[in-house]
């Protein structure tokens, strides 16, 4: 398996044009900081920290494992229009491919600022900007080539590739912009859709003599939820993202059931599931209880990988802590992960 991951890892990297992806969560929903700048600072509380983690294909040697923190809070409350927000937000990810063949660091700082555009504040506009430092190394040390394999199962000496047996590092810094309506007709419910850009600047990375660019993901976005009875809420969301020739599109959406019947700080659980065209079906388990909110998924593969994966397309898990206010100042219908 190494010998198949590293002659893909360098496939990618020796062919001309290169395509490169970024690393994806199912729970798009539940990381706001990798799917749209705009989403800095909008909730409801003084400081937001939420943490990710993505096991992929994980019976294809740990193909990609990939985890995230983030941290966001609303500053200069009362200096603000009472129902403005002007969020700041901070954000590190790591992305292991191929088994640590290939490492990838990310360190982030996002701003936004929401603008209401009416006098309860239930229909805002915010917009929002991304400022990234990445840093990759490649391991070459890790890499063998079929060149390499004796006939007695032992590795000989390297193959004489440009990265065999050496390690390459690169870094650059990335810009990222986004944009997000979120509206209420009630109080009670809540709607949003948003659009974001990233990689706005193109950056190049090269792990050899050739350089390859990183193309703008372009993703649009939007969901909602709203009360379907006493003590239960419809969640819905989507997304469809577009970079270079490569795009995906979700779909779905959970049930949340009140256990305490506490509307302010409701200890819920959810059940529910999206859909990733053409790839997956991907059930989804979630529990609200104080300011925590845990979900779980699990990719089933439905594409032709299904064989490969053995349908087992990665566990996801998400953990979203938000400390609420303690001033009374009534909560603004948000986006809710």
């Amino acid at each position: 398996m190494r010998i198949v991951l590293g002659i893909l890892l360098l496939t990618g990297f020796f062919s001309a044009p290169v395509i490169a992806q970024d690393p994806h969560f199912s729970q798009f929903f539940a990381s706001p900081l990798t799917l749209n700048p705009a989403y800095t600072g909008k909730f409801n509380g003084v400081v937001r920290i939420a943490g990710n983690y993505r096991d992929q294909w994980p019976t294809i040697s740990k193909a990609f494992v990939t985890s995230t923190i983030s941290v966001d809070a609303p500053i200069m409350a009362g200096k603000l229009n009472s129902n403005d927000t002007w969020g700041i937000g901070g954000m590190a990810m790591t992305d292991r491919t191929a088994n640590g063949i290939l490492n990838s660091n990310y360190l982030s700082f996002s701003t936004a600022y929401h603008k209401a555009l009416d006098e309860n504040g239930f229909h805002q506009l915010g917009i929002g900007f991304q400022g990234v430092y990445a840093s990759k190394r490649l391991d070459g040390t890790q890499l063998n080539f079929e060149n390499e394999l004796a006939l007695d199962g032992t590795w000989t000496n390297p193959s004489g590739e440009a990265i065999d047996g050496t390690q390459v590092n690169v870094s650059y810094f990335d810009f990222n912009a986004g944009m997000i309506y979120s509206g209420s007709t009630t109080g009670d419910d809540n709607f949003y859709f948003g659009a974001s850009v990233y990689h706005i600047n193109r950056p190049q990375e090269s792990f050899t003599n050739g350089f390859y660019t990183l193309e703008p993901r372009v993703t649009i976005h939007g969901g909602g939820y709203v009360p379907v009875g006493q003590t239960t809420t419809l969640h819905f969301s989507a997304q469809h993202s577009r970079q270079a020739g490569a795009y995906e599109t979700l779909l779905g959406g959970a049930i949340a059931f009140n256990l305490n019947d506490d509307f302010d700080r409701p200890n819920s659980f959810y059940v529910g599931s999206w859909y990733r065209f053409n790839d997956a079906l991907i059930p989804y388990l979630g529990f609200e209880w104080a300011d925590f909110r845990f979900g779980a998924t699990y990719d089933v593969n439905t594409s032709n990988l299904k064989t490969a994966s053995q349908k087992r397309g990665g566990i996801e898990i998400s953990l979203i802590y938000i400390k609420r206010r303690s001033d009374g100042r009534k909560d603004i219908p948000c986006p809710k992960f």
